[in-house]
């Protein structure tokens, strides 16, 4: 049985048009092996704009 959260890593994702950070959030690294890509309300911008996975 495998271990919670083994496959799981966390990440920084990064206003794509402010370059503000936002909270850290996880990726399935097996699953998902491209840089994440979410749409999230960012609040300096005050509008809902995509974010992109920081590079670490």
């Amino acid at each position: 049985m495998a271990k919670k959260g083994e496959n799981r890593e966390p990440v920084q994702i990064k206003c794509s048009v402010c370059g503000n950070n936002i909270r850290p959030t996880e990726k399935n690294k097996k699953n998902t092996v491209e840089k994440l890509s979410l749409n999230k309300f960012c609040p300096k911008c005050r509008k809902h704009t995509e974010f992109n996975e920081k590079k670490n």
